[in-house]
């Protein structure tokens, strides 16, 4: 079965990789992304793959917020009324979860490929939330399409690259190892562009585009299928490199959004991370 129709894939080959737009699809009521299935494979994944949180947060905060304290598999049961946010980090451990990630990105293959080059660390990402929970403003290092499968969310995105929303300052700190919760402000919001999803429609994210999420008045699933490429990994070697210069006292020019390669900032950072210059980029793959 085709989840992504025809007029989708033309949609995506024309936006794709900067401009955020959204996609029909036809992934419904699908076994794996039952509300049963769900708990049950949260239950048997690693600690360090499920996150879950209070659901009333604000749009900006400081730092990770604290669990629930209600158990993970009885989080997704009852989300109804547990009034917490929870994401199941990569589903694809598990050989069906890899599966249908390999089929949605296969029918985008030509289309990404033809723009970005090859894919790379393919991952999907599972999000279970409560009426009304907020995913606070953040931006994420992958190309990212986020399915709705059950009920709605409004998410709020900003251009990304800008660091009027996220400062240069903090990309340069998370690609070598910190986070990436952004200080938010109500100026910020007139800014923004609202994306409104139902079932099925999804959006698609550009790297590093930053974006908070407001649920609607159901409980909400959503699948985020996410790739790297080899621009990507380049603009995080980049922006790690300007935070080693930056150290240094200098000023550096930020990395250029695609198709730029930034690949001489990036060279420069791979090779300082080999002679032990600065911390190790987890988050940057390479």
């Amino acid at each position: 079965m085709t989840v992504f129709p025809s007029n989708a894939r033309e949609t995506f080959a024309a936006s794709y990789p900067e401009v955020p737009h959204v996609l029909p699809h036809t992934l419904d009521h699908h076994p794996l992304l039952e509300r049963e299935a769900l708990a049950a494979l949260a239950e048997s994944l690693p600690a360090a793959s499920v996150e879950y949180n209070a659901g009333d947060q604000p749009i900006g905060i400081a730092g990770k917020p604290a669990p629930t304290g209600l158990p993970i598999g009885e989080t997704i049961r009852r989300i109804e009324s547990a009034n917490s946010w929870a994401v199941l980090k990569n589903v694809e451990q598990h050989p069906p979860y890899a599966a249908l990630l390999e089929a949605l990105l296969a029918e985008l293959r030509p289309e990404i490929e033809r723009k970005t080059g090859r894919m790379l660390k393919t991952q999907a990402f599972i999000f279970i939330s409560s009426p009304r929970s907020v995913t606070p403003y953040h931006f994420d290092p992958e190309h990212n399409i986020l399915l709705q499968v059950r009920g709605s969310k409004v998410m709020t995105q900003f251009p990304a690259g800008d660091p009027l929303y996220a400062p240069d300052t903090v990309h340069e700190t998370y690609h070598t190892g910190g986070g990436r919760e952004l200080q938010w402000r109500e100026e910020l919001l007139a800014d923004g562009t609202e994306f409104a999803l139902a079932p099925g429609e999804a959006l698609y994210v550009p790297v590093m585009a930053p974006h908070f999420v407001r649920n609607g008045p159901e409980p909400s699933i959503s699948l985020s299928i996410t790739w790297r490429s080899a621009w990507s990994f380049a603009e995080a070697d980049a922006r790690a490199f300007n935070g080693l210069l930056r150290q240094w006292g200098m000023e550096p020019a930020r990395p250029g959004r695609w198709p730029a390669s930034n690949r001489a900032k990036a060279l420069g950072w791979r090779v300082a991370r080999k002679l032990g210059a600065g911390r190790a980029a987890a988050r940057t793959g390479a």
